[in-house]
């Protein structure tokens, strides 16, 4: 992602094309640059997501020269690509340098002109199937879809999608975001509709929003965004949501009150998240040291502190780079056994399924 000397002395704007290390005098370069223009600008990056409060700290404690302006924690991944949309002629505060967007969405704003490419250092240790070949995204990390459940208030947590439309859930059941536009909650009609035997894409689309309109229909979904705090208060007594989020929702918890995580035994949907800069990007090197952070040991480390599998989770593994505290955090391996990848065209359909299809198969306004 870094660029070359002979390519800055060539041009101040030109961008590294190819995927070679990039020597400590350029990135010293880059680092100079960043300091320069003293901020980076977020968005969409709750504390407790993905520990995303440590990675940004670490940030800020590494480059105390750069202030992080933080954006919209709790905005959807429409909402961050449309914060960029809105914000072209906008070099202030409300203009977001980096985006971290679900896989559907990466390829939607490279195809929109909407994002810089970049490539890390590390870039390499990428898969390639989770990443622009241009540079223009990259993925980042990824978990699986599961049910935080508050068991003060549920007796029998649900083991499976299908359970979500028991009596005894009345009034409990909430997504994690909207449909409509939150790849969160998109992907979990992905899962309950694979969990059907739907095959990934708008086969599963459509097959989950009947599961939710089941749901729904039975009174027992709730139109209100999940959180730990709704969940806490007895709003939303179970939140389909990533494990990271869970888990890390479970650690802030504290048993106040007490919970249980459920992977739920089919639908197993694995999803990840990529980043990308903006081609508008009012700082576009501090942009880039923030991705260099994000992909170092550190940064990836952080979010496996976090819960998250980081996208150089095999490298790291096979280098020996990861401590067996953080691997023995994480639940046990046999959850995962049966966890999907979709590809990024089923993701494309579902998600065009699921927008479609919300209001008129399912019919509840989440907000």
């Amino acid at each position: 992602m870094m660029m070359k000397r002979a390519v800055l002395a060539a041009s101040a704007g030109a961008l590294l094309a190819s995927t070679a290390l990039v020597s400590a005098e350029t990135l010293a370069d880059i680092e100079a640059a960043a300091k320069q223009e003293g901020q980076l600008t977020t968005i969409a990056l709750p504390h407790d997501w993905c520990g995303y409060g440590a990675v940004i700290d670490g940030f800020k404690a590494k480059y105390p020269e750069i202030t992080v302006n933080e954006l919209n924690p709790d905005a959807g991944s429409a909402d961050e690509v449309e914060a960029i949309k809105a914000n072209k002629d906008n070099k202030g505060p409300q203009a977001p340098d980096v985006i971290d967007v679900g896989l559907a969405f990466g390829p939607q704003a490279k195809a929109d002109g909407l994002t810089m490419p970049y490539k890390v250092s590390t870039w390499d240790e990428i898969p390639d199937n989770i990443k622009d070949a241009d540079g223009h995204w990259y993925g980042d990390y990824y978990g699986v879809m599961s049910f935080l459940v508050n068991k003060d208030l549920v007796a029998n947590p649900p083991a499976d999608w299908a359970d979500l439309a028991k009596p005894e859930y009345k009034g409990q059941v909430a997504l994690a975001g909207d449909p409509r536009a939150s790849n969160q909650a998109i992907l979990a009609v992905l899962a309950a509709g694979m969990s059907k035997g739907a095959a990934a894409g708008e086969a599963a689309g459509k097959a989950g929003l009947e599961v939710f309109a089941e749901v729904n229909k039975a009174g027992n979904f709730v139109p209100v965004i999940g959180k730990s705090g709704t969940l806490a208060q007895g709003a939303t007594p179970i939140v389909v949501m990533w494990d990271y989020n869970a888990l890390a929702a479970r650690d802030t918890l504290a048993g106040n009150p007490p919970v249980d995580v459920v992977v739920p035994k089919t639908g197993v949907l694995a999803g990840v998240y990529v980043q990308a800069i903006s081609a508008y990007a009012p700082h576009p090197n501090a942009a880039k040291l923030w991705m260099e952070y994000l992909y170092s040991d550190e940064g990836q480390s952080l979010w496996l502190k976090g819960y998250c599998h980081p996208a150089r989770f095999n490298a790291m593994v096979k280098a020996g780079k990861i401590s067996p505290e953080l691997l023995d955090a994480l639940p046990p391996a046999a959850s995962y056994e049966a966890a999907y990848f979709p590809t990024l065209e089923e993701v494309d359909a579902n998600k065009k399924a699921v927008v479609d299809g919300w209001d008129s198969v399912v019919g509840a306004n989440v907000q």
